[in-house]
């Protein structure tokens, strides 16, 4: 077994949609980046890959290449997805921590863990996605951008 762990960021910004696991949150602002900027599968990504030791996001997907500007970041994950199945490596679980002031996400958990386990074929049980503040300290807080924590459980295939 292996396990990786996984960590994105983004600020939050104005005139851009808010995507979080593949879900448009209703919210004022959106975050900064150059693909959609996906913060919750982004982290999970992150994660994925180190378990599989295959270094990180932007050494497969380099936001410096225009063919990643505002891609659907639940498309990488699929690619990432695939890059495990051809390393031999089955997804045992995923286990994922937003962390943001606002907006609340209680109500769109369900349908991010169901894009999460659709896209890396998965039984939605085998994701666990939660959601946090940072009790109003620091950048996160004082709601300036959106963070996530991961942790990915990966085994040789069976």
């Amino acid at each position: 077994m292996r396990v990786g762990i996984g960590y994105d960021v983004h600020p939050l910004i104005e005139g851009r949609p808010l995507i979080i696991g593949g879900v448009l949150v209703p919210f004022g602002r959106g975050l900064h980046g150059h693909s959609d900027a996906d913060v919750l599968t982004h982290a999970i990504i992150e994660a994925l890959l180190g378990a599989a030791a295959l270094k990180d996001i932007g050494t497969h997907f380099p936001d410096s290449d225009p063919q990643y500007k505002d891609i659907s970041s639940i498309t990488l994950l699929k690619r990432v997805g695939n890059m495990l199945l051809q390393r031999g490596l089955h997804i045992e679980n995923i286990d994922a921590t937003v962390v943001c002031e606002q907006p609340r996400l209680a109500e769109y958990i369900n349908e991010m863990c169901r894009n999460i386990s659709e896209a890396l074929g998965l039984n939605k049980e085998q994701i666990s996605v939660k959601a946090t503040t940072s009790a109003g300290l620091g950048f996160l807080g004082e709601g300036m951008g959106i963070a996530t924590h991961a942790v990915a459980l990966v085994d040789k295939s069976k």
